[in-house]
Formats: structure tokens, C-alpha cells, sequence
């Protein structure tokens, strides 16, 4: 039967995350820094939203892409904390999670072969939702000394007649990295140059520190008309459950990935999408809560992996530490199989975010900050007992 199954598809790896937590999930007591979610329930104004709209009998479809009053909600938040205005009618859809949102984002502006480059290490599903589009995807690696920053002149040498889209996620997953004005104005002027559509993944938009400046590329001087702005509510507002995104792009692409997305989806859950409504309206204050926990969290870890050996910049945003363990003289997934199978703490191999992410791991702090404490006595010692074997 396997060979039935499309090559294109056959040939994607599987998540070398989801293949490192199965063997998580097969252990009892592991303190584990390795899921990206969010430890906040959601608040509870915004769930008592979902609440009354099941209570209200709200259970049908809606549009395709969107409740209007979502989609309103949605423009006038972006416009308020972005700079960037769209028309909510028609540059504005609702989708299933911001995953769905740069799936169908692809499929619409890949023709087969078309390139898309991107910065690594990055989220795990780039790589392969590209794949699934039918483009090629072309890493562009990032480095701890640029602060994980993309440059210009990297993106520069990788464009060939192919490229077409640059797809970008600041604050990023797995390196907690920001982009400066100055460094994003330098490859917006890149994206200009040579005619790229950018995919801009703000998932993190709201979770920046230290009074870090986030800037969207869509607000820069000629890029609203060239960029996909992609956002959504797991994050900041801790509803990963809701799955609700949302793609903010000129009309002529918000029509094409409408088309994708009403074939395959429909629409996403109007509770959700009543939910996510208050969220935008009344949310901010319980995203600043959770934000400045996020950022003792933050402190604290940073700390504790430096003053065990592990060198460690402070990240500017999202909720994670990218910890360099080659000192140790082990590969990321040996450091990560030991100190799971040694001490019960779990990190993630950085080369599950790409080839870039050999000699680190990603450590989330979207865990309560007592286990962190523990997680991080574990860790110490193991680091110590590392260095005592090889002196």
C-alpha cells in the first residue's frame, strides 16, 4: 500500500518533535520544557464568550471567512497595534489556527517549483508545508552571533529566477529572536528588489520583553501591497484550543486562499470565533498579565543555563530559550536523550527545527515557574556530571 501514497508526501519526514515526545510520553514524572503552549488556561471572560454563544444556540456555519464582526474586530486590532490598515470585508479571513492560515496561504501562491525561502532554525512545519504546496523550500540558515537575526545579504545570494515568497516568523520559534527596524527595513528592501511575496508569521507578536519594539514588515514602506500578515489567538491570548487565525493580505489573495479554504474547511467554529472576538476587544489586559510572567520566567531560566555553562542570549520575544550544548561534547539529540533518560527533563533536539539547530536545544518557559526551578537543578547537576566524566 505505502507505495500508493503520493512521493511528495511519502518523502516528508515525520516531526522530529512529535517522534522525541512519544518517547516522553512513555516515562512517568518528566518536567518537560518542551511544549510550545501556553500553561495559562484561557481567561475566563473569553471563555465565558464561547460559553454564551453555545448558549445561544450559535452552532451553525458561518462565512467562509468569517463572522463579519470577527473579521471587523480583527482589522481594527491590527490597525491599532500594527500600524497596517485592511478592509475587513474583503482583505480579512478567519481560518483554522495560523498553520491552516500559511497552508492555504502556499497552495495559493505556489505554482510547482516556485521557491520559498525561509529562515532556519524555524517552526517545524515550514519546511514540509512548502513541500506539500509543490515549491521548493530554501533555507537560509541564521546565526547565534546575528542574535538568530535574518541578514540581507544572506537572503540575497539564495534568490534565483525561482524565488517567490519569503516566509518570516519573528519573534521566532525555537530561538525566542526579534528583528530590529533596521534589520527588517533591510530585507524588506531585498523583498522589493527582487519582486517576493512575503508570508509574515506575528504569532508572538505579543509576547515581547524588555520594552522590545515589535515592527510588522507589512507596515514598512511598499510592503503592505506584497505581504501576507498572519496572526492568530493560540499565543497571546493562550487559546490554542480554539484554533482560531486569521490571514490579513491585498483582496486579490484573500480571495484565492478564501477558495482553498472553503473547499477544504469551510470555516472555522463560530464559538471560537465569538471567543476570539473578546479576546481583541477586551483581551489586553490578560495578555499583559500573562506576558510579564512570561518574562520572570524568562529571567529566571536564562540565568540558571548560563551559570550551569550552557551559553545562553537573552531572547527579546516568544516563549523560548535556545541554549548552546556543544561544550558539553554531545550532538543536541544525545544531550536531549540523556537528560531525559538521567534526570526526567525534557528539552527538544534543535536539529528538529532544521540542520541550522545541531548543537543547541529549545527549552520553552511556558511551563509554571516551580517546575523550572526543579527542571533546572536537574539540568545543572547533569551538566556537572558531564564535565566531571570528561576532566
Amino acid at each position: 500500500m505505502e507505495n500508493k501514497i503520493a512521493a511528495h508526501v511519502r518523502d516528508i519526514p515525520r516531526s522530529g518533535i512529535r517522534d522525541f515526545f512519544e518517547i516522553v510520553q512513555s516515562m512517568r514524572d518528566v518536567i518537560s520544557l518542551g511544549i510550545g503552549e501556553p500553561d495559562f488556561a484561557t481567561p475566563w471572560h473569553i471563555r465565558e464568550a464561547a460559553l454564551f454563544s453555545l448558549e445561544k444556540g450559535r452552532t451553525g456555519y458561518t462565512s467562509n471567512l468569517g463572522l463579519p464582526k470577527l473579521r471587523e474586530a480583527i482589522a481594527d486590532y491590527v490597525a491599532r497595534n500594527f500600524g497596517v490598515k485592511y478592509d475587513a470585508a474583503t482583505e480579512v479571513l478567519v481560518s483554522v489556527g495560523v498553520s491552516e492560515a500559511i497552508d492555504i496561504a502556499l497552495r495559493a501562491l505556489l505554482d510547482p517549483g516556485d521557491e520559498v525561502l525561509y529562515h532556519e532554525p524555524c517552526y517545524v512545519s515550514y519546511n514540509p508545508s512548502v513541500t506539500l504546496a509543490h515549491g521548493k523550500a530554501v533555507a537560509v540558515p541564521v546565526h547565534e552571533k546575528d542574535n538568530f537575526q535574518l541578514r540581507g545579504d544572506e537572503l540575497e545570494k539564495r534568490i534565483t529566477p525561482r524565488s517567490k515568497v519569503l516566509l518570516l516568523n519573528f519573534p521566532t520559534n525555537p530561538t525566542g529572536a526579534t528583528m530590529p527596524r533596521q534589520a527588517l527595513e533591510e530585507i524588506a528592501a531585498v523583498c522589493r528588489k527582487h519582486d517576493l511575496i512575503v508570508l509574515s508569521d506575528e504569532i508572538y507578536a505579543e509576547l515581547t520583553y524588555d520594552g522590545t519594539e515589535h515592527v510588522s514588515i507589512a507596515s514598512l514602506p511598499g510592503m503592505r501591497e506584497r505581504t501576507v500578515f498572519l496572526h492568530g489567538l493560540s499565543k497571546g491570548w493562550a487559546m490554542t484550543g480554539f484554533r482560531i487565525g486569521y490571514a490579513c493580505a491585498p483582496r486579490a489573495i484573500i480571495e484565492a486562499m478564501m477558495k482553498i479554504h472553503q473547499y477544504a474547511i469551510l470555516c472555522a467554529p463560530i464559538m471560537a470565533q465569538d471567543a476570539a472576538i473578546e479576546a481583541l476587544r477586551h483581551g489586553d489586559p490578560a495578555v499583559a498579565d500573562m506576558r510579564e510572567k512570561y518574562q520572570l520566567r524568562r529571567n529566571y531560566i536564562t540565568a540558571a543555563l548560563n551559570n550551569m555553562g550552557l551559553p545562553c542570549p537573552l531572547p527579546r520575544g516568544a516563549f523560548y530559550v535556545f541554549p548552546d550544548v556543544r561544550s558539553t561534547g554531545l550532538t543536541s539529540r544525545e544531550f536531549s536523550l540523556r537528560l531525559l533518560e538521567e534526570k526526567k527533563v525534557a528539552v527538544v533536539p534543535g536539529p528538529a527545527f532544521g540542520p541550522s539547530g545541531e548543537g543547541f536545544v529549545r527549552c520553552s518557559y511556558a511551563t509554571a515557574l516551580d517546575q523550572i526551578k526543579v527542571a533546572m537543578q536537574r539540568m545543572a547537576e547533569f551538566v556537572a556530571a558531564l564535565k566531571k566524566q570528561a576532566a
